[in-house]
């Protein structure tokens, strides 16, 4: 890039310029991007789409889209991070479970006055753990710097997340007060903490997960192409950077986080879940317990992964969610 060019990028709000040898001017790369305008999507919901919250030499920008209700009894407003699954290796923030309608979860969260930040995280092979924790908090910390320009309260953010997501998303509730796991993207100077937690089927401990059943056309196929020679399939050691090291698994684990400082959780899982079990989520409700933090498991009868099985049951599911985030938050 000519200095010409680097002189027509825009500082973002807050940040400040690298200084440059003598003469030359000074390259004005900013660590995020302001939120920009919104689209109107419905009667409900106008979106900020394709929001850089952090921008990393050597990475791809991360995104997110920001869901806000446009007929809100009050304002400021609550606001709740979605966390996409996919094993740590798939997906993205505009993707919902194939069992959930298109947008719904924003969609609701809007028409309950919530807005909703969706969020996009490195995956595993982009960069080992903790960077998609980093990621996480770098997203929160943008949405509590641009609270005032988007109308929403910085002191009532939640986290929901489903799979992968619902793993990082009870991560993130829990290392609020972990400066050691803050990383260095994006906005700086703002907490991470979030308020409340919704984990849909996410894992608690990866060294207590049982072997994944890989169906062998995986292994030599397209969708497995760019996995170098070598490297496991296994979603929690390829988090880990391809290793089954016991302590490495338990360090990206949301079990050894719990304290009695954690915020309130709610925790739904199916019980016929054959990817995660629900003993994931027992996991993780005896140790909110024994922290004595609130906390409660909801576990969905003849329900798989995604709530498979529970079709039926979809709407109320995610009704529960969106109201528990509207008593908490």
């Amino acid at each position: 890039m000519t200095p010409d060019a680097a002189t027509a990028i825009e500082t973002a709000p807050g940040e400040t310029e690298q200084a440059a040898p003598a003469g030359l001017p000074a390259p004005a790369f900013p660590a995020f991007l302001p939120p920009g305008a919104a689209d109107v999507v419905s009667e409900n919901s106008a979106v900020h789409r394709e929001v850089s919250y952090a921008i990393a030499i050597g990475f791809r920008r991360l995104a997110m889209d920001i869901w806000l209700p446009r007929n809100a009894a009050e304002t400021p407003v609550p606001l709740v991070v979605w966390i996409h699954g996919g094993a740590f290796q798939l997906g993205d923030r505009r993707e919902l479970p194939p069992t959930f309608a298109p947008d719904s979860v924003f969609r609701r969260l809007n028409e309950a006055g919530i807005a909703c930040a969706t969020v996009d995280y490195r995956h595993a092979l982009e960069a080992p753990f903790p960077a998609q924790l980093h990621d996480l908090k770098a997203a929160v910390r943008y949405l509590r710097q641009h609270a005032g320009f988007l109308g929403v309260d910085a002191g009532r953010i939640g986290a929901w997340g489903e799979s992968a997501g619902g793993h990082l998303a009870a991560l993130l509730g829990l290392t609020g007060a972990r400066e050691d796991l803050e990383g260095g993207l994006g906005v700086q100077g703002h907490s991470s903490a979030v308020s409340a937690v919704v984990d849909f089927y996410g894992v608690s401990s990866l060294p207590d997960m049982p072997a994944m059943s890989i169906p062998p056309g995986m292994m030599n196929g397209p969708l497995s192409a760019a996995v170098p020679n070598g490297m496991t399939l296994e979603p929690g050691p390829m988090l880990v950077g391809g290793t089954a090291d016991a302590a490495l698994l338990a360090a990206a684990s949301p079990l050894g986080y719990v304290g009695a400082d954690a915020p309130p959780f709610l925790l739904v899982h199916g019980d016929s879940d054959g990817l995660v079990p629900l003993s994931q989520s027992e996991l993780l409700a005896t140790a909110l317990a024994d922290a004595n933090v609130r906390h409660e498991l909801i576990s969905v009868q003849s329900g798989d992964h995604c709530f498979f099985g529970a079709e039926d049951r979809l709407d109320g599911i995610l009704g529960s969610a969106v109201d528990y985030f509207a008593r908490e938050l």
